[in-house]
């Protein structure tokens, strides 16, 4: 038995689910565009194979290892690395089973269907995961990814992969970008400009980081005018290594566009180390307005990913580092909290912004009327919790009759699994169809404009939204 139903997340009734496949197939093979993710760089510039089903599926995945967490297995029972080294299971059968044994939990979350799609599409499994069926399941995987079709390299291609973008640190030195470039590869992986390190001040090592960022680009970072520039040498380094856009995860949506002298002023507290969570946030906050002015210079699309308590757990975060599942919703003033920018920037039309929010509730409210006013603004898709069919379902309900599908900027899987990326993007193209479907039968849309629209989310906003 197939693991997933061919007509799965389409409307149950008859003439509803017939449009919504209708729609469907023209864009189901489309190249998939993805624009920002978190897949590992070094897996493309190697190309050496994935080393087992664990280290594929389970460790690099926290949509999949917090379930298990949650339910009491221990993250050090799952392989996940410590931050002080210490000790954490190795063998990757013994992990594989244990996720396996758990598999249940997963019944009716987006993740079940991500993973029975990729079992099934990528690896050709038919049978449900569980305990019994673990070491078949271990071992079927496992001989496939000793096969070159199951190498990185071969996988993209299969998976039709037009381009994808990773995420890096202002400091990395982009080896495996440059290796990437400089193969005979033709496959498109660009890199994004991630300054969180060296914009926030209570990232760990933020002193440390300047200090790393002055050297890098041989600026002056203890002055603000150095400071500036040593984010625009990056971003130059950045752009020759493909990149088309910056991505920015702050924990509000506060911008502030201060006058020089006090942008100035700010820094210099700033780069003391003295700074109160109140200075913090507003330099935060002024450093969004300068890189989207930065934007404008070098034509990279800015990412705004805010309204995630990261690192929820200070015991998990202490114990095993950042990005571990714990970043969590909150309330997020976006009206407010972009003012300063979209004073400043906000009618520029070479500029695109694009704004990601955990907070539902500002779709309708804040978000849609806002990108259905400011040139600059693209809405981004669902995330983290909602990137799902009733997400997805949601996002369009709420912003559609207020910013329209124009000033979205069409779906990314936003991924460390890569296997999940054909995956998710199919759930996105289902989930649009069904309910550019619903739009047809209550006459809202001409069903020859949803078939231009289904193609447009699928595939063209993405390309222009990140400049693709």
């Amino acid at each position: 038995m197939p693991l997933t139903d061919p007509d799965r997340l389409f409307p149950t009734e008859p003439r509803l689910r017939d449009l919504a496949r209708a729609l469907y197939e023209p864009v189901a093979d489309l190249p998939i565009i993805s624009p920002h993710g978190h897949c590992d760089p070094r897996w493309f510039a190697e190309n050496a194979r994935f080393p087992n089903p664990a280290e594929l599926f389970v460790v690099p995945d926290h949509y999949v290892f917090r379930m298990l967490i949650s339910q009491g297995v221990p993250p050090t029972d799952l392989g996940i690395p410590r931050a002080d080294g210490g000790a954490t299971e190795t063998d990757p059968r013994k992990i594989w089973r244990r996720f396996a044994a758990h598999y249940h939990l997963f019944r009716g979350t987006p993740s079940a269907m991500w993973l029975d799609h990729s079992f099934e599409h990528v690896f050709g499994l038919d049978e449900v995961l569980s305990a019994d069926t673990a070491d078949a399941y271990y071992d079927h995987i496992d001989a496939k990814l000793a096969e070159d079709a199951f190498r990185p390299r071969a996988l993209f291609d299969r998976f039709g992969i037009e381009a994808l973008a990773t995420t890096e640190s202002a400091l990395d030195d982009l080896r495996w970008h440059k290796m990437i470039r400089d193969s005979d590869w033709p496959g498109r992986v660009i890199t994004t400009y991630r300054p969180d390190a060296v914009v926030d001040p209570e990232f760990e090592g933020f002193a440390e980081n300047l200090d790393r960022l002055g050297e890098l680009t041989g600026e002056d970072c203890t002055t603000w005018e150095g400071y500036l520039n040593a984010h625009r040498a990056r971003r130059a380094i950045f752009k020759e290594m493909g990149a088309t856009a910056s991505d920015h995860g702050h924990p509000t949506a506060r911008t502030e566009d201060l006058a020089p002298a006090d942008a100035k002023a700010l820094f210099a507290t700033v780069r003391r180390g003295r700074c109160t969570a109140e200075e913090a946030d507003a330099f935060r906050g002024q450093m969004l307005t300068e890189m989207a002015r930065m934007s404008l210079e070098d034509g990279l699309t800015l990412q705004i990913h805010a309204g995630s308590h990261r690192n929820h757990s200070a015991q998990m975060f202490a114990r095993h580092g950042r990005d571990k599942g714990f970043d969590i919703p909150r309330r997020t003033d976006w009206v407010g909290g972009l003012k300063p920018l979209l004073s400043a920037v906000g009618l520029e039309p070479g500029l695109t912004i694009i704004p990601f929010t955990l907070d539902e509730s500002t779709y309708g409210r804040e978000l849609a009327p806002l990108a259905g006013a400011y040139p600059a603004l693209r809405l981004g898709p669902p995330w983290w919790f909602f990137d799902s069919f009733e997400g997805i379902r949601r996002f369009r309900e709420a912003t559609t009759e207020t910013a329209g599908f124009y000033n979205t900027a069409g779906f990314n899987d936003d991924t460390r699994a890569f296997c999940s990326i054909p995956a998710r993007h199919d759930v996105a193209r289902r989930s649009d169809c069904a309910y550019l479907a619903q739009l047809v039968a209550t006459g809202r849309l001409r069903e020859a404009d949803a078939h231009e629209v289904a193609h447009d989310l699928t595939y063209r906003l993405a390309k222009d939204a990140y400049k693709l």
